[in-house]
């Protein structure tokens, strides 16, 4: 694909992205098809290189935030302790979805409703995430869980010194 045809999708689906967003600041780029809700609120210097978001909770995405192609967030799932099997019309929402700032998701990585994931935070490609992941950790798996932690000296020097893509 030419550097021009990339240039004008991306431009399409950052359009798009924000057209489906309730509200987002500056520097939003979505290099690869992303469909957000209207009840999906972003930060700055957002990228997203595919994303989908779906269900009618309420999800913020901090300043920051980088992902892989093909993320998922799921803000509410179907209940099946209902009245219908395997599942009812009724929409169960946790709480809101929140990813705070400097978050960085690789490739296929799907995130739960009602989850909090931390500051700094990066999640392994392939990674769902269904439980709070603490600020500065790495995380991957499914479920996802903690394996690492950021050098936090270091990046809280870079955050300082306003280094970010």
């Amino acid at each position: 694909m030419t550097r021009i045809i990339k240039s004008i999708l991306s431009w399409l689906f950052t359009c798009y992205a924000k057209s489906t967003a309730k509200n987002w600041k500056a520097d939003i780029k979505a290099n690869g098809f992303t469909k957000l809700t209207s009840k999906t609120i972003l930060g700055k210097n957002v990228h997203f290189n595919g994303m989908r978001i779906f269900g009618v909770g309420t999800c913020y995405i901090g300043d920051n935030f980088h992902s892989g192609f093909g993320c998922n967030i799921m803000t509410s799932h179907h209940n099946y302790e209902g009245d219908k099997i395997p599942y009812d019309k009724t929409l169960i929402i946790k709480g809101d979805t929140i990813i705070k700032d400097n978050v960085w998701f690789g490739i296929n990585v799907t995130v739960m409703g009602g989850v909090t994931i931390g500051e700094g935070v990066i999640i392994q490609a392939g990674s769902v995430v269904v439980n709070n992941i603490p600020d500065y950790a790495i995380a991957g798996g499914h479920p996802a869980k903690v394996f690492s932690i950021r050098n936090i000296e270091h990046y809280l020097e870079l955050k300082k010194q306003g280094q970010f893509i």
